[in-house]
């Protein structure tokens, strides 16, 4: 347990920071067109606050303006202790000594990010660490699951849609946020297809995803058929030759053959 603690310790700091060589290097800089998308980006930092008790802790934050705050949550790598398994956890005072205990963390990755490249930085920097301890142990690290993080451009005509879309259901601009989830399988549609892909959220703030007590509103279950239909009916307004005016070769034998070609073959060539 003593090593475990100590093993640990080494990963993060208190300020959020990652103390693991060679996680950030691939890391995309921030720019200037990134730093404006947050000025417009509804978000109440007092609310927030409220929403998470930091009143009633400690009254402060790890950073005090909306722009540094999002970006932490959005566009940087975190590294987040989730705890100890194996040991007692348990109310009242025991002096249990476990055989094995087993830590448990997880990294949100980035754009540009490998899961593979962070795996082995994570394991060389507990190795080393490991070794300063001189410990009689034996430690080892398991990585369970790793992918590549998906970030698409808010520009692309199909966004348009959607954002048009959004604001004529609900009445007002969507913002174009990021978000920390799990959901690679946008990222693997569009290594497969080579086509856009967008997420739309219909959901609420307060949904409480995957927790026991998630819920869903009938209201936004009415509103999302609505902004599907008004969506198909924007994309529909894009500018460009249709297929069936279309004069372009169909996809080769050998083109057909690379993954998502079977989509591709019902778009033309042409420009849009």
């Amino acid at each position: 347990m003593t090593d475990l603690i100590a093993l640990m310790g080494t990963l993060t700091n208190t300020k959020g920071e990652i103390l693991v060589d060679g996680v950030h290097k691939d890391v995309a800089a921030v720019t200037e067109k990134e730093e404006e998308s947050y000025k417009d980006i509804d978000f109440d930092l007092d609310e927030y606050m409220s929403d998470c008790g930091v009143t009633e802790v400690s009254g402060k934050m790890m950073h005090d303006n909306k722009k540094d705050l999002l970006m932490h949550r959005w566009r940087f790598p975190t590294l987040s202790l989730h705890g100890i398994e194996g040991a007692f956890s348990g109310t009242g005072a025991k002096t249990v000594i476990p055989r094995k205990v087993m830590g448990k963390f997880s990294l949100r990755l980035v754009p540009d990010q490998d899961p593979k490249d962070i795996a082995r930085c994570v394991t060389e920097h507990l190795d080393k660490e490991f070794a300063k301890l001189g410990s009689p142990n034996k430690m080892w690290v398991k990585a369970h699951h790793g992918a590549k993080s998906w970030l698409s451009s808010f520009d692309h005509p199909n966004y348009v849609a959607a954002a048009n879309a959004v604001e004529k259901v609900y009445g007002d601009k969507p913002d174009m946020t990021r978000e920390g989830g799990s959901i690679p399988i946008a990222g693997w549609l569009e290594d497969a297809t080579q086509m856009n892909v967008l997420l739309l959220p219909v959901g609420a703030c307060d949904d409480m995803a995957h927790s026991q007590n998630e819920k869903f509103d009938r209201k936004n279950m009415v509103n999302a058929i609505k902004v599907l239909g008004v969506y198909l009916h924007e994309l529909g307004k894009i500018s460009g030759p249709k297929p069936s005016e279309c004069r372009c070769e169909p996809l080769s034998m050998e083109e057909m053959m690379i993954p998502g070609a079977f989509a591709r073959g019902f778009r033309c060539k042409c420009e849009i």
